[in-house]
């Protein structure tokens, strides 16, 4: 089946409004069942059509997530997957996706969205903290954790968020107490939270407000790790 271009996204005249057409979609879910190089090449023009189109949507967003943070850079990620260590061995990924750093020492954490016919996504939070970073939030958590519990739990932002994520290790990690009263806190190797849509609200007139509004209610939970990853266990400054 031969994909034709037609109007990747509709950008509406009523102030800068961008939607996401379903077409991008579509051709995610074509490319999901004929996901070869010689399929892909015949369509990359199609392909780099919305590939374009959704560099306008994220760079849209990195625009009004300014309004209420400062970010660095957007990076959207490329389509071919490496596939030197992996048994799908399928060349190209079935989604789009972009993340978005903040800017400055002071800010820590970090942006994620992806969308996926049948899997789109946001994310926010600490992916791969490196291990100072991860000894230093550890340590806090050891101290008192009751701030971050504070945040994660509150009403408001466990309704947007839902709980936190990640990877966790079964037993305590080297040099804390297993009987640790904040164990399940401290045995976190990634501190993440995510917010999943359906392809319905992906496609939805207000998606990018929604996705911007969500970005933004993680402000409290990224200024209180922030705070922590840029002082010492007794509140002095580790930045100039």
């Amino acid at each position: 089946m031969r994909l034709h271009r037609g109007n990747l996204f509709k950008i509406k005249s009523m102030g800068s409004e961008i939607r996401i057409d379903s077409k991008v979609f579509h051709f995610f879910k074509e490319l999901s069942q004929n996901n070869t190089k010689e399929w892909f090449t015949e369509h990359k023009t199609v392909f780099k059509a919305h590939e374009a189109g959704m560099k306008l949507v994220f760079n849209h967003l990195m625009e009004a997530m300014n309004k209420h943070d400062q970010l660095e850079k957007m990076k959207m990620f490329r389509i071919y997957r490496d596939v030197r260590f992996s048994k799908d061995k399928t060349p190209y990924k079935t989604h789009f996706a972009a993340s978005f750093a903040r800017a400055g020492a002071s800010r820590r954490g970090g942006y994620y969205l992806c969308i996926k016919p049948g899997g789109s996504f946001m994310a926010a939070g600490f992916w791969d903290p490196n291990k100072e970073d991860l000894f230093r939030i550890r340590k806090e958590l050891e101290m008192d954790a009751a701030p971050l519990r504070g945040i994660i739990n509150d009403t408001d932002f466990k309704s947007v968020w839902g709980t936190m994520e990640g990877e966790t290790l079964k037993t305590a990690p080297k040099g804390f107490d297993k009987e640790d009263p904040n164990i399940d806190l401290i045995r976190y190797k990634q501190f993440i939270f995510t917010r999943h849509f359906a392809d319905k609200e992906v496609l939805s007139a207000d998606f990018l407000t929604t996705v911007d509004a969500t970005f933004k209610a993680i402000r409290p939970y990224f200024d209180f790790m922030s705070l922590v990853l840029t002082t010492n266990l007794n509140g002095e400054s580790l930045i100039d």
